[in-house]
């Protein structure tokens, strides 16, 4: 797990401050500082400990069900072809993470930061989630290891996900519904850093995404990075070649910056991240690279959806866990550098996205990676029919049946 680095790479980020150029940082309350700099030194001794790496790689390959599959999605790049100019129509591939134990992402990260409480001498968890699936990740891993659980969610994301609001209780974990503000990630992100102020000797927090003071957006990169290494290593062994592009979603962004990471100095390799345009970029979002501007929330500085007086906007996107007024301030640097391009999808392009998964694929998806899927469909129908996409299907859909069938018209 020992990051190295190379002359002029883009994977040197962040430097000993925690800073991503300009991006980053730990900006905290006085209290917390002890507890972060214990972090960091804990995570560094880490990265250099076989055991530590051992006893991860095996609860990613035993208990979380790792190497995700790697996948040709043939019908939905014929159904793509279809509509495209003749000659065009990129072949369409996934990183299933959708797969794991949990049902999404979130677990890498989760296993290796309860190890680093461990080892701290932690004896209580909390954690925030929107969609819910961070928040079943932690409250799992926690029921794996014996540990007391607290979650944070918005009174909003408790109401329109409910499937994991149950599997967290069914996990043990306690669920704190939020009510402060639009009700949503941003606003449990806030309870769950004043509660950790209060319980900082016994109670360590796992950050959901690359965000937050550092050196969290570096260990959650790193435990995500997981994604981008298998995927590299698989499109080499399937097909002899990489990519030409990336695509993934981005709340805060961690299973981009997963997928993104190792990736970063191949040079033929674009990458793409994708905000949620919610009702439209210029109504109700949660587009913050798109139109936001630098600012300060939860320990970093970052790009922020804020008013002219620098107070945070709320964000709104269909997707709960997309909706958060910041990303992470890696994704900050890599958009200010050049090296990802950023774009935006809409509420209606994720569900129609999310159908044609459903009917092309027999893949029922998150509605977070849905907003990757519009702009590979997007993407694909410009590019060559030797070109290759890969996108990371980052989370399924169980947990967004009655948000979709609501918004579809439909009753269950």
């Amino acid at each position: 797990m020992v990051t190295e680095t190379t002359p002029n790479s883009f994977k040197n980020q962040p430097d000993e401050r925690g800073h991503f150029g300009q991006f980053g940082g730990r900006y905290v309350a006085e209290t917390l500082m002890p507890l972060i700099l214990d972090l960091e030194r804990e995570y560094r001794a880490a990265q250099s400990d076989p055991a530590f790496a051992a006893q991860f790689d095996d609860l990613l390959a035993n208990y979380v069900g790792r190497p995700s599959p790697l996948y040709y999605a043939e019908g939905l790049t014929e159904a793509l072809r279809m509509d495209a100019p003749t000659g065009k129509g990129a072949q369409i591939w996934f990183k299933r993470d959708e797969l794991n134990h949990t049902g999404a992402h979130k677990i890498n990260n989760c296993v290796g930061q309860i190890l680093l409480a461990m080892r701290m001498g932690k004896t209580r968890i909390i954690a925030e989630t929107g969609a819910g699936q961070h928040g079943v990740a932690t409250a799992t891993v926690c029921a794996r290891f014996g540990l007391p659980c607290t979650i944070f969610m918005g009174a909003t994301d408790v109401s329109r996900q409910q499937p994991n609001v149950f599997r967290m209780k069914l996990l043990g974990a306690e669920v704190v519904p939020v009510t402060s503000g639009a009700a949503t990630l941003k606003d449990a992100m806030n309870e769950a850093l004043r509660h950790w102020v209060a319980h900082v000797h016994d109670t360590f927090y796992i950050i959901g995404t690359a965000a937050g003071p550092h050196p969290y957006p570096e260990l959650v990169r790193d435990f995500q990075s997981v994604i981008g290494k298998e995927a590299r290593a698989q499109m080499l062994s399937r097909i002899n070649r990489l990519p030409d592009l990336l695509v993934a979603a981005i709340g805060g962004g961690s299973n981009a910056i997963g997928l993104f990471h190792p990736f970063l100095d191949d040079k033929d390799v674009d990458m793409l991240g994708i905000e949620a345009a919610g009702h439209g970029l210029d109504k109700q979002h949660a587009a913050s690279l798109a139109g936001g501007k630098p600012g300060i929330l939860h320990g970093n500085k970052t790009y922020l959806l804020q008013d002219d007086d620098g107070q945070i906007a709320e964000a709104h996107s269909i997707s709960a866990g997309l909706d958060y007024p910041g990303i992470g301030p890696e994704h900050s640097w890599l958009k200010e550098s050049g090296r990802v391009r950023y774009d935006s999808v809409t509420d209606k392009e994720a569900l129609d996205a999310f159908q044609l998964l459903c009917r092309t694929e027999g893949i029922i998806p998150a509605l977070e990676p849905s907003h990757a899927i519009a702009a590979v469909a997007r993407e694909a129908v410009k590019m060559d029919k030797d070109k290759i996409i890969l996108a990371n299907l980052c989370g399924r859909g169980d947990k967004d049946i009655f948000t979709v069938a609501e918004a579809l018209g439909t009753k269950i």
